[in-house]
């Protein structure tokens, strides 16, 4: 659905975009939202639109696991594979890809806008025509989204720091 909502407004993008899962709060379907009472709404309400405009790209969970954990960044999820099908042939796969998991990202217009439309064609026709089951196609871009909206391989800012600038809470 992200790359759905991306590829039908990408003329029309508003100046953020923040894609969630569909579930509100709540521990046990939400224990990757790192806001009090693991809340969705309060991700929003908390939510730093300026630092995201500056930043381009923000992962919504701070916390570091899983996914920014050492033990984490061998690439258990993302295969040459997998890189090569989806960022092609001629891209070289980097040692380590990690990031906060959950793929619950806030990310500006610029941002997307920073790739082509047909790109973000192609990352769904991926998904849509992978052999791999959905399970790994969806964690390999759960992997994924921040190279893809301009991070570096490795994204995993100070826990603290992410809380402050994110959020506020500081």
């Amino acid at each position: 659905m992200y790359l759905t909502y991306i590829i039908d407004n990408y003329e029309q993008l508003p100046s953020i975009v923040v894609f969630l899962h569909s579930h509100k709060n709540g521990w046990r379907k939400a224990w990757h939202t790192d806001t009090p009472g693991h809340s969705n709404v309060n991700s929003l309400d908390l939510l730093n639109l300026d630092f995201v405009r500056k930043a381009g790209y923000v992962n919504l969970r701070c916390n570091w696991g899983p996914g920014c954990q050492l033990r984490d960044r061998h690439n258990a999820h993302v295969t040459p594979e997998h890189w090569h099908s989806i960022f092609g042939n001629n891209t070289t796969m980097p040692e380590q890809i990690a990031a906060a998991c959950c793929a619950q990202f806030a990310v500006s217009r610029e941002q997307v806008l920073a790739r082509r439309k047909d790109e973000y064609e192609h990352y769904r026709n991926w998904l849509l025509d992978t052999p791999f089951p959905d399970q790994t196609s969806g964690r390999v871009m759960e992997y994924l989204w921040h190279i893809i909206f301009g991070k570096q391989s490795v994204f995993c800012p100070d826990s603290d720091r992410c809380y402050c600038e994110v959020y506020g809470r500081c």
